[in-house]
């Protein structure tokens, strides 16, 4: 099969989360037409997860060429790049205050952030509750999208934009999500200034981290006064039911964790004790680095499916900035498969060397001294930060 121009191909991208939705977004603005397959219902279909940091060198870059730099200003909180870092016992020993107008990575809620990209795009464009199972096809294409529903679709370009456990991965590269040996448990915390003053206290307008080297604290601002704590442990991934409890039983959870954080201050531990609801239990995952795959003139991939990291603050500033420019080849490429091939030259040595800088990353957050990305100014971006997803 010849490669079609981009103009008269049918694009498919997999995923709306902010990869697939900001891809969709700068492709529409250059007038190539893509539809956006979610396995979500809906756009309020469950919670899309805490807040997000986009840097001036990545994500931002991506909001400009998707035409929404402005009006994301508007909606972020610059007051989150506020970075404390704690002592078990609660003592500051490191804050980092944004200077007035400081704009290099200001705070916006990921749900905030999709809202702001689907309402950007044509309507119709997120076709919902479209599970993939898998992709088929010779690799020349045309490529046979199979959903969970009986369903298929051909496409000229399958973009996978669905995340660690990518069902468009498989079509290009046999690599797979491994444990990582460290796991976050998300609490939440709701009205924290009223409800909670003493954790929003300590955690600020921004984020606050507390290590002892075997185990840690994040804790992030969010808007609507809401704050997500992530309880950081070195543990197998299967902690939870090998101390013969299971993920919803929060009292059994919470006396196992006020165990092992025990010589931590009364003042942290309410970090552990007065959650709103339910912990969230989220293992760590990570792709081999480096992860490439041979060329493909149909399918690619971007953001998580191709480069999934520690949750260090780059995964969605990538995936944009990924997203937005496979957009722009495809935009100025004679051919879908030259500019796949452009795409890949351009990202694959990029994700790589930033996952090799990342591989550790996670057990550097169980450090007691300022751990990775302290300190970091705009050269690098790699803050103290997370990027979970609901």
């Amino acid at each position: 099969m010849t490669s079609p121009h981009p103009s008269r191909a049918r694009i498919s991208v997999i995923g709306a989360g902010p990869g697939g939705l900001t891809c969709a977004r700068v492709l529409q603005r250059h007038g190539l037409t893509v539809t956006v397959h979610d396995r979500d219902t809906g756009p309020d279909s469950r919670d899309q997860g805490g807040t997000l940091d986009l840097h001036a060198d990545n994500g931002q870059i991506a909001l400009r060429s998707a035409g929404l730099l402005d009006e994301f200003f508007a909606l972020a909180r610059p007051e989150g790049q506020e970075m404390r870092l704690l002592d078990p016992a609660g003592t500051r020993t490191s804050h980092q205050v944004p200077a007035p107008g400081e704009t290099f990575k200001p705070e916006i809620d990921r749900g905030r952030l999709r809202d702001l990209l689907l309402g950007s795009l044509t309507p119709g464009t997120v076709r919902w509750g479209r599970a993939l199972e898998r992709v088929s096809g010779p690799a020349a294409g045309p490529r046979r999208l199979h959903f969970a529903d009986g369903t298929t679709v051909e496409a000229d370009l399958v973009i996978g934009a669905d995340g660690a456990f990518s069902r468009v991965r498989p079509a290009v590269s046999p690599a797979v999500p491994a444990y990582t040996g460290v796991s976050f448990l998300e609490a939440w915390f709701d009205d924290v200034d009223n409800r909670h003053p003493e954790i929003a206290d300590l955690v600020g307008p921004g984020g606050a981290h507390a290590a002892d080297g075997e185990r840690a604290v994040f804790a992030q601002r969010n808007g609507g006064a809401h704050i997500r704590v992530y309880l950081i442990q070195r543990v197998p991934v299967d902690w939870i039911r090998a101390s013969g409890l299971t993920p919803r039983d929060t009292d059994g959870i919470r006396a196992l964790l006020l165990e092992r954080y025990a010589h931590w201050s009364p003042r942290m531990r309410r970090m552990i004790t007065d959650n709103d609801g339910p912990y969230v239990d989220r293992p760590i995952l990570a792709l081999p680095v480096p992860h490439t795959w041979p060329h493909h003139p149909t399918v690619t991939l971007l953001g998580d499916a191709a480069h999934l990291m520690p949750p260090l603050g780059v995964g969605v500033n990538l995936a944009m900035l990924d997203a937005s420019e496979l957009a722009l080849a495809l935009a100025e490429a004679a051919t879908v498969d030259d500019a796949v091939r452009a795409y890949e030259a351009a990202m694959l040595p990029r994700s790589t060397e930033t996952a090799k800088l990342l591989d550790s990353g996670a057990e550097g957050l169980l450090d007691t001294d300022d751990g990775p990305g302290a300190g970091d100014g705009p050269s690098t971006g790699y803050g103290r930060s997370t990027e979970i997803s609901g």
